[in-house]
């Protein structure tokens, strides 16, 4: 079976109008930037991916992951997961509760508030089980969202400008903290942002929309 994220010919098209085209094979642990300023289409291209696309868009072209065409499968059964801007953690739920939601399903309470400690353990997290969100730093709840995504299992992870909205010296290690856990995983990287530090940062080819 191949591995990684196969873009095939994708084309996206709004009113007839021609949007976007990528085509590209992301090797596991290589990370694929697509670049260009707002309402190019670059979260269109992620949504797409993820089965999530606007019914005012067409989209041609297929999506490959691991050697399995997922194009039209549902957007849960894609194994593909996604960081946006924000962290989107559940304000209602505790730092653990909110790593729980992303635990697959299977295992004991024990084993999987093990895994929960391990995951926070990996981040710098020890002992942040019971905190709340709302008490955590912005860097420390990049860190849970990350491993709450983690820990779905996801087969390739999709970035949408993820660290827009940090300041320049949390950016640059919460950006190295997310590189090297999707290259440890061996995951494939589609990521999109307009900021040309964060594209150099990922070492990986980019492509640049609406030059």
């Amino acid at each position: 079976m191949d591995k990684g994220l196969v873009l095939q010919d994708v084309t996206i098209t709004k009113g007839g109008q021609p949007l976007l085209s990528v085509s590209h094979n992301i090797a596991p642990g290589e990370v694929l930037t697509v670049m260009g300023p707002s309402g190019v289409g670059k979260s269109t291209l992620l949504a797409f991916v993820t089965g999530t696309l606007a019914s005012d868009f067409r989209a041609t072209g297929r999506v490959i992951l691991d050697g399995q065409d997922i194009t039209d499968a549902l957007p849960h059964q894609r194994r593909v997961g996604i960081l946006f801007q924000d962290d989107l953690l559940f304000p209602h739920l505790s730092v653990g509760g909110n790593l729980a939601f992303g635990l697959t399903p299977g295992g004991n309470k024990a084993e999987r508030a093990s895994k929960i400690d391990a995951a926070l353990a990996e981040v710098g997290l020890d002992g942040f089980a019971d905190r709340d969100p709302a008490t955590l730093s912005g860097g420390q709840k990049a860190r849970v969202a990350l491993m709450r995504m983690l820990l779905s299992d996801p087969c390739a992870l999709l970035l949408d400008e993820p660290f827009s909205r940090l300041d320049a010296a949390l950016r640059a290690q919460v950006r190295d903290m997310v590189f090297d856990r999707a290259r440890a995983r061996g995951l494939p990287v589609l990521m999109v942002t307009h900021d040309a530090e964060d594209a150099q940062a990922t070492g990986g080819p980019i492509v640049t929309l609406g030059g």
